[in-house]
């Protein structure tokens, strides 16, 4: 994974020269969850936002670019205990992707494609979760994350780009410990729906 990042950052410096670079705020809807290891624990859906200043560069080469940002980004699980009681587990992050770019179609609309590595560190949010009447006594979440991003969208007049981006956790963001002592991890997954505009 770190390596993957050096890459990237290597290819933005080589780049940059040469790339016209456009600054941006992009902005959207997070519908995340999280994979444990085990079924000990259901994770549901959890709703969010995520928000924040980006750049993009276009290269020489016709239609490759990248972009990276700074966001502002809530992630996090719900889950229901034997009683059907509902608990909200939403940490607060700061995202940093960083993603190669492939642009196509007309001047006036242009699809686009992007996949890229992302850092994440948790700025807010419990530490550590107890869930009542569940087989898990507690869910304690770490402080740094990181994976991979897969997205495409849409980008009107040059300006507005609207996209579906999929974030796939590699590192283990939560542990559980059960009742059978069994310690099980888990990683953030999730979709997001969102919109930047560049200037």
């Amino acid at each position: 994974m770190i390596g993957l990042i050096l890459s990237a950052l290597l290819f933005l410096g080589i780049g940059q020269a040469h790339a016209q670079l456009r600054l941006g705020v992009k902005g959207g809807l997070n519908i995340a969850t999280v994979h444990f290891s085990t079924d000990v624990l259901q994770a549901d859906n959890v709703t969010g936002f995520q928000i924040g200043p980006m750049i993009e560069g276009s290269l020489p080469l016709v239609g490759v670019g990248f972009d990276a940002a700074i966001l502002y980004a809530q992630k996090g699980l719900e889950t229901k205990n034997v009683g059907g009681e509902k608990t909200t587990l939403k940490n607060d992050y700061i995202d940093v992707p960083v993603n190669l770019k492939w642009k196509f179609g007309l001047p006036v609309v242009k699809i686009y494609l992007a996949a890229g590595p992302y850092v994440g560190f948790r700025v807010g949010g419990n530490k550590i979760w107890e869930i009542p009447g569940s087989m898990v006594d507690q869910v304690e979440t770490k402080s740094f994350s990181a994976g991979l991003n897969f997205g495409a969208g849409a980008e009107l007049i040059n300006h507005l780009q609207v996209g579906l981006n999929y974030g796939l956790g590699l590192t283990n963001n939560y542990s559980m410990e059960s009742l059978s002592l069994t310690k099980n991890d888990g990683k953030n997954r999730g979709w997001s729906v969102t919109a930047a505009i560049l200037f």
